[in-house]
This record gives C-alpha cells, structure tokens and sequence, in this order.
C-alpha cells in the first residue's frame, strides 16, 4: 500500500491536544539500505533529543514514513536504535533504510500513545502493527437540535448535537435495531426539511412506525416522553421501559381501549425482539467491550463482541498486519491503541491476556473518555465465560480467513496462468467511464489487491476534452491523466501504486485506445486484459478476454477465476455509476449565481427570494440589485458587471 509522503502537515490536531516543539529532521542520504548510514541518522538526532515523553517517525530517503513510536523518554528510547547489531532483523532492516527523523513532545507518555494512534492511523506505516479497516462503526443518533428529535444511523466525526449510542459492528445491525426501535418508540426518522413539508402523515405512520409530529397527531410533552423511554430502553433501563409499557397496555385495556392497548402490545412486542435478537450472558455487565486473540500459521485475529446497556451490539472480526516478530500481547496492545483512536472507548474492556502497558492504555482511554476506564482479565465467573466465547469466535473466525486466503490464493495462481502474467498481481486497476450520450462523462478506477479492495486508492475522472460520445476517447484521456501524473510523481515505480495489472471494462475499441495511449507516453511494459460481455448477454453469457495482441480467451461459465474477474469489473461499474449519479445530481441542483465570484449561498438565497429566478436576477438594473436585501453596493456592481462586461 502506498505511504504518505513528507511534506504534510506533521501532527494532526496538534494544536487541540498536545505540546509540540519545532520537529528535528536529519539530512537525507542514499536510498540504498544501509546499516551504518541509518545508525549515524539516529545518532545524530539522538544527539538533540530531550529527556521528554513524544512520539518519533522514521522517514527513508524519499520521506516516506517507515515507523510511528512512541516514548516515555525520547533520548533513552531513540538510542537503543543505535545499537543496531542488538536488534532483530526486522529492526535492522528498518534501520538501514532511515534516512531522517521527525520528533514530537508532548506533555505525557499517555498523550504520546494517542498521537502515535494518530499517525500510525494516518501514515500507515510498514513496521507499525496495523489495524486494516475501510470502515468506520456505525452508531444509533438521537438528535437534539429539533423539538421533535429523530433518530438516524451515523457514521464519522460526531458533530451534530444529540446522544450517540454505539459502537455497533455492522450497518445491518444498526439498521434493524432502528426499525425495532421506531416499532417501540414511535420516533420520526424523516429528515427536518421533509419534515416541515408535511400536510399529512407519510406511510410510516400507516404501518405504526411513526407518531405522525410532523402533523400534529402527538403533541411535543408527548413526543419528548416518547424520547426520554427511548433513552433509557438504550442507556441499559430495557426492563422498566417494559414495565411501564405493560402497566399501560393493562390499564388501555380495563379502560376498554382497545386500539391503544392493541398498539401498546405491539410496542412490547418491539421491545422483546430487540432484547431477544441481541441477547447474550452479560450478567452485571452495563457497558463492555470484550477482545480476544487467536494466533495460527503466523495470522492474526481479533474478536470484538460490543455490549452496551446489558445487551449485544454486535461482534467483528479483526485481522491486523504487520505484525511478524512481534508478541501476541504486543499486538494486542497496539490494536488496541489505534481501535480506540475514533471509537470511544467503554467503561470496562475485557481481554484474554495481560498488556504490558495496560495502566498507560487506562491512562489514555480516560483522557478520551473523560470517565475511569478499566482493562481486566477475568478468571472466573460470567465474564470470564464472556471472554472464552469470543475466543472461540476468534478461532473459527481465522480458520475461516485462512481457508479463504487459501481459496483467493489458488484463484489468484489460476487468474495470473489464464492472463499469461509474469507473476501473481499485488495491485490490480480497474477502469469504466460513464456518461449519457456524453454528458456529464466521467472515468472510474478502482484497485484491489491481495486483502481486497482498496477503497482509499479509487479514483475519478472528469473527461475533460472528450465532448461527444466517444467511449474511446474517455478512455485515452483517462489513462493519460493516470499514467502521465504517475511518470510525474513516482518515475522509479517505488512507491507501489504502479499497477501490476490494468483491466478494462470493453472490448477491442478500449483496449486499442488505452494501448494507444500507454506507448505515447513510452509506457510498454504494463499488463493489459479487457473484458466484454460474450455474444449472449443473458444468464448464459460469458466473457470474453481480449489481450493486447489481439487474441480472445474464454473462460469456462462455472470457473472460480471468471467469477473473480466479473466482481472487479463490477465494482468498478459499481463505483462509476455512483459517482456519475451524484455529479448530475450537483448539476441538477446548480445556479448560475454559483459562477459569479463573491456570491454565497446566503446572498444567492437572497437574490433568489427577492428576484424570483436567476434569470430576472441576470435581467435586473444596478438599482434594482442595490434594493435587494443582504446585497451591498459593492455586491451589486459585481453582479452586474458580471452580466454586462461591456457596462
């Protein structure tokens, strides 16, 4: 995977969060490998260093990060690099190609530990453990920005004010746990603006999933009542949620209130399927999350089971990389330091084995948590049973990722034999333009390698001088722009974001064209394969592969490897597709106000309003913009010299 180069900001919020002094680098030198070369670097920046907690990066000639550590005392950690024939060879080897250093200090070892996350997080270093996740978890919001707050899933940085609930371990969990929960609570899901456009209740008030706010059917001491149950059915008080609805469904009933008691029944019925679906013996458990460890033919994983409020949020399975010649323990303490790097961490975190910096990783957490954070063993009892269930999830969990590997292993032989590569593809680009009869065209690349797809690495492409409908066309300047930029930036192909193999979405139009293309720029020695759907396009159809020679290969309708290939060039049909959707959509949304420079959403709202139509705004008289409220006179000379260039 390609590492960030120097040259970037050196520490993500710095500013926010830690003390850091001007960094000290090191010259550069050759990039051949070289012990002594890397040990006199060390040395040298040694010589510099405080006797102060921070984090180093080792950086090789081309400044590329190797290392993210951290340490409770610069001087004394960084000089144990120096002795470099004391060290493993894993080590040494990332010694002999340092080349310069980047120092940060900060006010504590525990500070120090967050930041390392960070960069580790944001560098991705070679020999940092890593923890390989595309994925952020999803979480359950409760807004409180509305008098009416809804509930929705949520991803990323937690900006909007309201009670997030989570982590969850998978979209599909968080979905179902929001219907049940709009079945128990009645909660609006709608968003503000469709919200405020209401007449009359939609169809998720017909099918008992809404209180219908939006039109008055409850009102906002009602609503708010509805909110504060939901609250605590998700901070751990499910059973006296329960109770109440039961006491209220029998009193509907004495009552002779039938519907209410009918709908009533219907939300404890909600309540049960949310506690029976996401059930597990977690006695006296209130917030944990539980981690094990399975370790097999030099593989990895981690089991994460979530439990919040006495029940199951879910579990996932973690395989981190890099990890050869380290412990187990060592492992799990780094995975654990970059997990909790975004996900706020519980209250209480079970392991399967001691950490040998447990007491600073509690230090950390809390500064994050801003409440007692506590990792434990357990010998006995429920939790510990806990922990052995996950361990056992972890073992079935790597058993099934090596027999995958195993499995993905034999098609990539079988794939790289019916391509007639060299050798098996660590990075494999796919391609596909998409358009209407030309318009709004657009190119896609998407890259997969050994683990998957690399997500982070897709590309897009506004074609730019292919104006009609020439597929041919897109495809040359897509790849001129691609390789062009990469003889640019990366001519000596070091930084691995060369690919070992280009496949095309086409047939022998595109592969001519993106051949063309490659030998303009002097490029001959990149694999090329197109693929084409075979003469029968329906469920019987197969594809045909289309070499840069002109020769067609087929392969066999059931074969693994056809399957294999049909996935990449369907996600990068996937992925262009998507991002031709959302570019019409931004242009269907546009103004020609968005041309005129100075304008901003709030004055173009305002023109807007006052002027009806962008045409009259464009139509209108200096006077009449000065008139216009929010529109200065500066403002309006702008608009109208904008219209009328010649006065």
């Amino acid at each position: 995977m390609a590492r960030t180069p120097a040259g970037t900001p050196d520490y993500p919020k710095g500013l926010e969060r830690f003390n850091e002094e001007r960094a000290t680098s090191t010259v550069r030198g050759s990039e051949q490998p070289d012990l002594q070369a890397g040990a006199e670097v060390i040395r040298d920046t040694v010589r510099t260093l405080p006797t102060r907690p921070g984090v180093y990066r080792m950086q090789d000639a081309r400044g590329d990060v190797l290392y993210v550590g951290k340490a409770r005392v610069l001087r004394n950690r960084v000089a144990n690099y120096v002795q470099w024939d004391k060290l493993p060879i894993r080590l040494q080897r990332m010694v002999s190609q340092t080349r310069s250093m980047t120092i940060v200090t900060t006010n504590s070892e525990a500070e120090a530990l967050l930041l390392e996350a960070q960069l580790i997080k944001r560098f991705r270093p070679p020999y940092n453990v890593l923890l390989r996740d595309d994925k952020s978890f999803p979480f359950i919001l409760l807004r409180a920005d509305h008098a009416f707050p809804r509930i929705t899933k949520h991803r990323g940085a937690r900006k909007a004010k309201g009670n997030y609930y989570g982590p969850f371990a998978s979209a599909g969990s968080v979905n179902t746990t929001i219907n049940a929960l709009q079945k128990l609570f009645l909660l609006r899901s709608c968003t503000d603006s469709f919200f405020s456009r209401r007449d009359r209740p939609c169809l998720l008030y017909q099918i008992k999933r809404c209180s219908a706010p939006c039109v008055g059917r409850i009102d906002e001491a009602g609503y708010a009542e509805l909110v504060q149950e939901a609250k605590d059915f998700l901070g751990g008080k499910s059973n006296a949620v329960q109770r109440k609805i039961e006491s209220q469904m029998a009193e509907a009933a004495e009552a002779l209130d039938f519907e209410r008691a009918a709908m009533l029944r219907d939300r404890l019925r909600a309540a049960t399927f949310i506690q029976g679906s996401q059930a597990i013996n977690a006695e006296g458990l209130d917030s944990a999350d539980i981690f094990a460890m399975a370790a097999k033919n030099g593989q990895i994983g981690v089991q994460a089971f979530f439990i919040r409020g006495g029940q199951n949020w879910g579990h996932r399975a973690f395989f981190p990389t890099h990890t050869e010649g380290l412990s187990e323990e060592e492992v799990l303490q780094s995975f654990l330091t970059q997990f909790y790097e975004e996900v706020p961490p519980a209250r209480l975190i079970l392991v399967d084995r001691e950490i040998p910096e447990s007491d600073l990783l509690c230090e950390a957490f809390r500064e994050v948590a801003g409440a007692k954070v506590e990792i434990s063993v357990p010998q006995r009892g429920a939790r510990r049973r806990l922990v052995e269930q996950a361990t056992r999830n972890a073992v079935e969990a790597l058993d099934r990722r090596l027999a995958e590997r195993g499995t993905q292993a034999k098609i990539m032989r079988e794939m790289t034999e019916f391509l007639e590569l060299p050798e098996v593809p660590q990075r494999i680009e796919i391609y596909d333009n998409s358009h209407i009869q030309g318009t709004k065209a657009l190119g896609a690349m998407v890259v997969a390698g050994p683990e998957g797809f690399v997500r982070n690495q897709y590309r897009k492409f506004n074609i730019k001088t292919a104006q009609t409908n020439d597929d041919f066309a897109m495809m040359r300047e897509v790849m001129t722009r691609r390789f062009g930029r990469a003889q640019e930036e990366d001519p000596e192909r070091e930084s691995g974001t060369w690919p070992d193999l280009v496949l095309i979405d086409g047939g022998k139009g595109q592969m001519s064209a993106v051949k063309d293309a490659l030998e303009e720029l002097g490029i001959e020695d990149v694999n090329l394969i197109a693929i084409a759907k075979g003469p029968h396009h329906g469920r019987e159809g197969r594809e045909v592969f289309h070499f840069p020679d002109g020769r067609e290969k087929m392969l066999p309708v059931n074969s693994p490897v056809l399957f294999h290939l049909q996935r990449l060039r369907d996600e990068v049909h996937r992925f262009a597709i998507g991002a031709h959707r959302a570019k019409r959509s931004r242009a269907i949304t546009a103004s020609p106000l968005d041309e005129i420079p100075g304008i901003g959403p709030a004055r173009k709202r305002a023109l807007l309003l006052h002027f009806g139509t962008a045409g009259k705004v464009r139509a209108a008289s200096l006077e009449d913009l000065q008139r216009a409220p929010g529109v200065s006179a500066a403002v309006a000379q702008t608009i109208y010299d904008f219209y009328h260039p010649s006065g």
